[in-house]
C-alpha cells in the first residue's frame, strides 16, 4: 500500500505574482519626524527669528566673552582721561571718572541680561502654576483668577519703587550691598510680571482638560499631580516658551527703567540703565555715552521679540507646515 503523494503548491517566485506578473516592489517608508525636527524646519525659516537669533547670540557673546578680549577693569579710575570721546585706547570713550566705556557696557550687559533672565524664570514658574492650578481645579479657579485680576489693576512701576523703598535697606544689610539689590530687583520683577503667564496657560489648561486623551487618563483613575505632570505640562510648553522670551525683554527694560530713575543697583555697580542714568548729564558733551546702552537695549529686547514670534509660530502645531 503506497503512501498518497501531495503535490505541493506551485510557489510564487519573488517580483512575481501566481499569473506570472510582476508584483510591486514594497516602497521604503520613511521614518516619522519627531515634533522637534518640525519645530526647527518651522522655526528656521521664520526670517526675524533667525535675524533676532543670531543678533541675541552675538550680543551674549559679546557680553560674556568680551571680557576676556578687552581685559579693561570696568571700575578702574583715571581722572587724568574722564569724559574723553571714543580713541583707540578707549573706543567707547571714558565716563567723568574716567572709566572705559566699553568695559562696562560689557559688565552691564552681564548684569542687566542675569537680572532679565533670572526675572523671567521666576514670572514664568509663578504664572505656570497660577494658571495650570486656576484652569484644572475649578474651586480654585475664582478665587485665583481674582488675584491675578488684582495684580493686573495695580500701577506697575509705583509698586516696584515701593518695594525698592521698603526693602533695599535690609536686604543690603542681610546679603550685602550687590547681591541684596540683585535680590530684590529680580523678586520685584518677578512678583509683578506673571499674570500674562498665568491667564495664557489657564486658557490652554481649560481646553486641554476636555480633551479625549486626559478622559481616557482619569477614567484608569490617574492621579491629579500625575495628570498634570504627564498629560497637561507637557502640551502648554508652546505658550510657556513664548512667554519666557517675552519676559526676558520686558525684565531688561524694568530694571533699566529702575536704574535710569536711580533706584535700582549702585552707582558703581554698572548695568544698561545706569549707564543711561549717567550719561544724562553729558548727553550733549559725550552723545555716544547714551546712544550706546540704548543701542544694546533696543538690540536686546528687539531680538528677542523676534525670537519670540518665531517660536510661536513653530510651536503652533496649526501653523507649522505651512
Amino acid at each position: 500500500m503506497t503512501e498518497p503523494t501531495h503535490t505541493p503548491k506551485p510557489v510564487a517566485p519573488t517580483g512575481a505574482t501566481l499569473a506570472g506578473g510582476p508584483l510591486p516592489e514594497p516602497m521604503p517608508s520613511a521614518p516619522p519626524r519627531s515634533q522637534w525636527v518640525d519645530v526647527w524646519h518651522q522655526f528656521r525659516h521664520h526670517k526675524g527669528a533667525m535675524a533676532g537669533g543670531i543678533v541675541f547670540l552675538f550680543i551674549v557673546l559679546a557680553v560674556f566673552l568680551g571680557p576676556y578680549l578687552w581685559d579693561l577693569d570696568p571700575s578702574k579710575i583715571d581722572f587724568r582721561a574722564r569724559n574723553n570721546g571714543p580713541t583707540w585706547a578707549h573706543p567707547f570713550g571714558t565716563d567723568q571718572l574716567g572709566r572705559d566705556m566699553m568695559a562696562r557696557l560689557m559688565a552691564g550687559g552681564q548684569v542687566s541680561l542675569a537680572v532679565g533672565i533670572t526675572a523671567m524664570l521666576l514670572a514664568l514658574f509663578l504664572g505656570s502654576l497660577v494658571g495650570i492650578l486656576a484652569g484644572y481645579f475649578r474651586r480654585l479657579d475664582n478665587i485665583l483668577m481674582r488675584i491675578t485680576d488684582l495684580f493686573l489693576a495695580l500701577p506697575l512701576l509705583p509698586l516696584l519703587l515701593v518695594m525698592v523703598l521698603l526693602f533695599r535697606e535690609p536686604l543690603s544689610a542681610t546679603f550685602g550691598i550687590e547681591t541684596g539689590i540683585f535680590i530684590l530687583i529680580v523678586t520685584a520683577i518677578g512678583v509683578t510680571s506673571w499674570m500674562p503667564t498665568a491667564r495664557i496657560v489657564r486658557g490652554d489648561v481649560l481646553a486641554l482638560k476636555e480633551r479625549e486623551f486626559v478622559l481616557a487618563a482619569r477614567s484608569i483613575g490617574t492621579t491629579n499631580l500625575m495628570m498634570i505632570l504627564r498629560h497637561i505640562l507637557p502640551n502648554v510648553i508652546s505658550p510657556i516658551v513664548v512667554s519666557a522670551t517675552l519676559g526676558i525683554a520686558n525684565a531688561i527694560i524694568t530694571e533699566s527703567a529702575l536704574s535710569f530713575l536711580g533706584l535700582g543697583f549702585p552707582p558703581d555697580f554698572p548695568t544698561w540703565g545706569r549707564l543711561l542714568f549717567d550719561a544724562v548729564d553729558y548727553m550733549q558733551q559725550n552723545p555716544e555715552r547714551v546712544v550706546m546702552p540704548g543701542i544694546a537695549i533696543s538690540l536686546t529686547v528687539l531680538s528677542v521679540n523676534y525670537l519670540g514670534d518665531g517660536l510661536r509660530d513653530a510651536l503652533d502645531p496649526r501653523i507649522r507646515g505651512r
